[in-house]
């Protein structure tokens, strides 16, 4: 017979989650010590994944690196495994609702991967296997571990394949409130003759590149690599910064964000729109911090894993359908 104290001590002896950052052509996964808010670096772990793979072989490789991490922990000492998920997802049940839209993971769609993983991987309790919105757990890392951890409210972006983006109050995500837009983030929100989202990602940038120069390039990097010596690889930075800050600059100050994250791909090329995102902000008379961030990928590894963090659980279930 299992006792009261039994249940107790088992309890108080879990003290580490696995944090699993989900990419398009990759898993890096990580556990964290939720008591010392430290990341294990011997448990990091990176794995190739196809997105256009069967679910079997997209979810066999997830599981390859989770075990990898796993290797060095004792599992009795495990709470459970969280992961950073880029949508569409229903975060609260862990059903994928990937479509041919989406062009990734379109075989997943359907597959309840919190109750594979928790068959996988024997965890017993319920809420085993948790999961967030990709951008929005990069958000709660860096609120929790990062730039944002001394302030108590931060915008936190990532600018790469897409534009994620999270609104963060007191480390928790917010998702509903007249100082938010709607799910909490900007990406769907107009923009010039589209939506965010088509002006403030990788695809934005080799298509304006490509209307200046008749150029097709394979990326922002390369396109980086010819600002010192093409006036036009130049201009389009600068009106990379400057379509963002306008943008921006309203969402700034409606939240009364202490601090921006930036991360992402794309923020490696910081140097480059950054005196014109600058100068956007300027003139709008925003005051807002704007650090890169040094986490990057770990951010949402690190905010994945605090889903099993008690507080901050408690004070964020109620909100994953809403994101």
């Amino acid at each position: 017979m299992v006792t009261a104290d039994f249940r107790t001590y088992m309890i108080n002896i879990k003290k580490y989650a696995v944090g699993a950052d989900i990419g398009g052509s990759h898993i890096t996964c990580a556990v964290i010590d939720l008591r010392k808010k430290t990341i294990l670096n011997e448990t990091i772990a990176s794995q190739p994944v196809d997105n256009k793979a069967s679910a079997e072989g997209i979810l066999n490789n997830w599981v390859l690196a989770i075990k990898r991490s796993l290797n060095d922990i004792d599992r009795n000492e495990l709470m459970g495994i969280g992961f950073a998920m880029p949508g569409p997802f229903d975060y609260d049940t862990g059903i994928a609702r990937f479509t041919h839209e989406v062009n990734k993971f379109e075989r997943l769609n359907g597959v309840n991967v919190a109750q594979h993983l928790q068959t996988i991987f024997s965890l017993k309790t319920n809420n085993s296997v948790r999961f967030m919105n990709d951008a929005t757990a990069f958000a709660v890392g860096e609120a929790w571990f990062g730039k944002a951890a001394n302030v108590q409210r931060s915008i936190s972006i990532t600018l790469g394949t897409g534009f994620g983006s999270a609104f963060i109050d007191k480390g928790v995500p917010v998702v509903e409130r007249e100082d938010v837009p709607g799910m909490g983030c900007v990406w769907h929100l107009p923009f010039n003759h589209g939506i965010a989202d088509d002006y403030f990602s990788t695809r934005w940038f080799i298509r304006r590149y490509a209307e200046k120069s008749d150029k097709q390039l394979a990326g922002v990097k390369e396109i980086a690599l010819r600002v010192p010596s093409d006036t036009l690889a130049k201009e389009v930075f600068a009106e990379f910064g400057t379509n963002l800050g306008s943008f921006l600059g309203s969402w700034l100050k409606k939240f009364k964000a202490e601090a921006l994250i930036i991360g992402g791909n794309v923020s490696a090329a910081y140097p480059l729109f950054g005196k014109t995102f600058g100068m956007s902000l300027e003139r709008q008379k925003v005051g807002t911090k704007i650090y890169i961030s040094d986490l990057k990928e770990d951010a949402a590894i690190i905010g994945s894993a605090r889903l099993f963090e008690t507080n901050f659980w408690n004070e964020v279930k109620s909100l994953l359908p809403k994101m």
